[in-house]
Formats: structure tokens, sequence, C-alpha cells
């Protein structure tokens, strides 16, 4: 159910149980999280989100994947898309949620554009527009997320925290990224 995509240096493929061990100690990296959430995960929380990544497959046809490199295997990251229903001051409603989240040791490579170039590639035939949600000060992913084509940013605030929403229309609509 869940498609296997394939770049020049990475395959993305659905979540094993034994990716848990990695998953779980890049969640647990304080580089990895300082803008996401601020806090190292624990085990338990990891594996929450762990299980929630094979639910959205299952509940909404998108998810994560989990982001290995070719040449030897290892473990690079999780990126895909999300419906996690945020309660955002714009309309997100049936507009899959952009991600990605790498281990330290594939930060700075181009691995993060690379592997969303394939997953939007593939949600693109399925969806018109996507979205992404970022901390304003994580200017590494929304660099890379410009480079995908999100654009419009709009700022507003995510659990009373400011945020930017920055927006992706397919090329199915040939149109100009639009805001909300």
């Amino acid at each position: 159910m869940i498609p296997t995509l394939d770049t020049p240096r990475l395959i993305l493929r659905g979540h094993r149980p034994d990716d848990f061990a990695a998953s779980a100690a890049m969640w647990a990296d304080p580089a990895v999280v300082r803008f996401i959430q601020g806090t190292p995960q624990t085990a338990e929380q990891s594996w929450q989100r762990f299980l929630r990544y094979a639910g959205h497959w299952a509940m909404v046809g998108y998810g994560y994947w989990v982001a290995e490199a070719k040449a030897d295997g290892r473990f690079v990251g999780e990126i895909g898309f999300a419906d996690y229903r945020r309660d955002l001051s714009v309309d997100v409603t049936g507009i899959p949620e952009a991600g990605w989240v790498l281990a330290t040791h594939a930060h700075g490579k181009g691995l993060a554009t690379e592997a969303m170039q394939a997953a939007l590639g593939w949600i693109d035939r399925r969806y018109p527009r996507t979205f992404a949600l970022f901390d304003p000060a994580h200017a590494a992913s929304m660099h890379v997320a410009r480079k995908l084509g999100f654009g419009a940013a709009r700022d507003i605030a995510y659990n009373g925290q400011p945020a930017v929403t920055l927006w992706r229309d397919g090329p199915r609509t040939g149109a100009a990224p639009a805001g909300p």
C-alpha cells in the first residue's frame, strides 16, 4: 500500500519495525528537534509518532516514508505528508501538510530537497496543493521549501507560538503558489 520511491541517492519506503531505533534516536537529538518541537522526544513519544505514520497511510492514503541511503542502507530521516487536523488560523482541510526531518549526519547535503522532490512528484498526482508549517526561526527548512516551490508565506500562530505557513500548488494547476 505504501509506494517505494527512488531518487539518485535515496530509497523512500514505508516504515518497518527495525527502523524504530534509528527514528527514536533522531527524534531524541536536540539538534534535530530544535525548530520542530524544541524538546527531545522520549522513546514513548517516538513510538506514538511511528504508529501515527502507519495510521496515516491506512486512513488518508498518504503519509511519511523512511529515507534510506542507497549506498549503505543507512537511515537518513523521515519525509512525507500528514493530515494532523491542526487548529490553525488558516483552513488546511483536505490539504496535505509536507514535512521532512533528517538525522544530523544527513544535514547540509541536499537530501531533504532530493527526497521531497520525489515525494512531491507523487503527491502532485493526487492533490493540487500542499502546505508546510515552520517555526519562523527555521531558516534552513524554509530555504528547502522555497527551492521546492513553496511560497506565499503567511505568519500565523500555532499553539500560542509564532509560526509560518508556506504553500505550493502542484504543476496540474499551472498557477503560481497562492496563499490560503
